[in-house]
């Protein structure tokens, strides 16, 4: 063992008998002496005085050291630190109105569990790197606080949209990962061989909580999903995580329902819980404290009369062509025009999926919905209520020259008790984006797969 690697202990004892918390918890410890377990994130000398900076996962907290306050080996040890150094650390625990997180850390002892060396420092330093340095030193990049911030806001989501749903009665069912066919279309599908036979990635869970919902009544998955789509924008990855729910007997504006209620319930218990992970990343909680139930509503139709309306007053620079999907520009455009998610409903049936039903008062339009952020961040939540009727749904397998054979299965739910049921798909990722307000959707995952990137 090398003399940087070795642990080097300075007033063990002392680390020994302290209680131990984390840095997310120090305040319960005021005034009292207490152990933490982490790293050196950055460290300040001034004279006489350090001043490290910790971390341990769950935040950071500044220490003083006071040179005639501590033993010599103490001083020299904290002295010596290269960051990201391994550490054990005791001190008082003081309220400091000035500190980020209100409070600072009275060293007292150390204990260096491996100290890295100098000759091969820590790559991220606190210096600006390029977006491709820190993708290619990912597994470091996400020890900052900005990102480790952004990680325990994903984890908070996840958690809150679970809760939700299984407060509510919904039973968590698990799809499968490879699939035998297409749910959002054949283009984006990554094939796999599966004994002598190819299979895919799943695009989504959708199709088989279908068949749990029918069994269950409500249901939801959460599990990642996959899309080959060649896109360098903002807002996509090939590899993420979608939360699914279904329900039986309910149609669209059920689902409406539903998914305004279940974004306020996201937004609120992040606010109420990652308030300081939010002040990390500089989040504007204004924003997100407008978002509350009911959210507004808008045809297809009405939003493109509001797209060209806009280009007429010379805002847009063209016009928008009846029965296309909106590009990004499009529902940047419409969400700007409200403080909180929009939902545009009932498209043209002609460019959505084929199990949507379509609107009994004019077939032209799909059941369908899809709720854009506010502040650009697009689409986060799309669904429909989905075709009950065996022979619409043939036909409509037939139209979009999909595998019959493939879906047999899919034709067996309107063949045994069919009922109007929907459901919708969020995307995690892209509500990490917009809830921390993130300049690109990378930044919302551990580790992202993007068109160019599959390292680390």
């Amino acid at each position: 063992m090398t003399e940087e690697t070795k642990t080097e202990s300075v007033t063990e004892a002392a680390t020994n008998t302290k209680p131990l918390t984390t840095i997310a918890r120090i305040g319960e410890y005021e005034g009292q002496s207490v152990t933490l377990r982490g790293w050196l994130y950055n460290l300040r000398e001034s004279g006489k005085l350090l001043f490290p900076i910790f971390r341990d996962g769950s935040g950071t907290i500044q220490g003083i050291v006071p040179k005639a306050a501590v033993p010599a080996e103490v001083f020299e040890a904290i002295k010596g630190l290269t960051q990201e150094s391994s550490v054990i650390v005791t001190g008082k625990v003081r309220a400091d109105k000035r500190a980020p997180g209100g409070y600072e850390l009275d060293v007292e002892g150390i204990e260096v569990v491996q100290r890295v060396p100098e000759d091969a420092p820590f790559p991220i330093s606190l210096k600006e790197h390029g977006t491709d340095f820190l993708m290619e030193h990912r597994h470091l990049w996400i020890r900052t606080p900005r990102q480790a911030a952004i990680l325990r806001i994903r984890a908070e989501i996840i958690k809150a949209a679970r809760d939700f749903f299984d407060d509510r009665g919904f039973v968590l069912t698990d799809p499968p990962i490879l699939t035998p066919a297409a749910c959002e279309g054949t283009s984006t599908l990554f094939p796999v061989e599966y004994f002598g036979d190819e299979a895919y990635l799943t695009q989504s869970g959708q199709l088989y909580i279908e068949s749990t919902a029918l069994a269950l009544g409500k249901v939801y998955s959460f599990g990642p999903t996959f899309r080959a789509e060649k896109s360098k924008t903002r807002r996509h990855l090939t590899e993420f995580w979608m939360v699914e729910p279904e329900v039986a007997f309910c149609d669209l504006d059920g689902l409406m329902e539903l998914a305004e209620q279940f974004l306020s319930f996201i937004v609120d218990r992040v606010l109420t819980r990652r308030a300081a992970d939010l002040k990390v990343i500089q989040r504007d909680t204004a924003k997100l404290e407008a978002i509350k139930a009911p959210f507004p509503r808008v045809s297809y139709d009405d939003a493109v009369a509001m797209l060209n309306d806009a280009h007429a007053k010379g805002v847009l620079e063209h016009p928008f062509e009846y029965g296309n999907d909106f590009g990004s520009p499009d529902e940047t455009f419409i969400s700007s025009q409200f403080d909180r998610p929009v939902m545009v409903h009932r498209y043209p049936a002609a460019v959505k999926a084929f199990y949507m039903e379509p609107d009994p008062e004019n077939s032209k339009y799909a059941l369908c919905v899809d709720v854009l952020a506010p502040e650009g961040y697009g689409e986060i939540i799309g669904g429909s209520q989905r075709i009950a009727s065996y022979d619409l749904l043939k036909q409509r397998i037939e139209e979009h020259h999909l595998p019959l054979d493939a879906f047999q299965w899919y034709l067996d739910l309107r063949r045994y008790g069919s009922v109007p049921h929907s459901g919708f798909g969020m995307g995690i990722e892209r509500a990490v984006a917009w809830v921390c307000g993130l300049d690109h959707v990378r930044e919302t995952i551990p580790f992202a797969r993007t068109l160019n990137r599959i390292y680390p």
